[in-house]
């Protein structure tokens, strides 16, 4: 599911327009995507979470010369399924 899908389900499950469903999807992953820039963890109970999470620096191999390369450390979103999203996809 896209962004654009997610706006067609919000529309037809509301009632509302498309630009209002859109700029409600927008708003909320606006407020997610700040949160997360402020290092703050967005929890949405029944759904699960997300976060921040420094990924450290790392040495590996390039496959095609065998020859070692340093990774650097680096940022990324953690997201952590809810424990009734998890008994729901079994």
């Amino acid at each position: 599911m896209n962004k654009s899908e997610i706006v067609k389900v919000v529309m037809e499950r509301s009632g509302i327009k498309k630009n209002q469903a859109e700029a409600a999807v927008n708003t909320i992953f606006n407020a997610i995507r700040e949160s997360l820039k402020r290092r703050e963890k967005v929890a949405i109970v029944g759904f699960g979470s997300f976060e921040v999470v420094e990924r450290r620096g790392r040495v590996g191999i390039n496959p095609a010369t065998k020859e070692k390369i340093k990774i650097p450390a680096k940022n990324a979103v953690k997201f952590k399924p809810s424990a009734s999203l998890k008994d729901e996809l079994k």
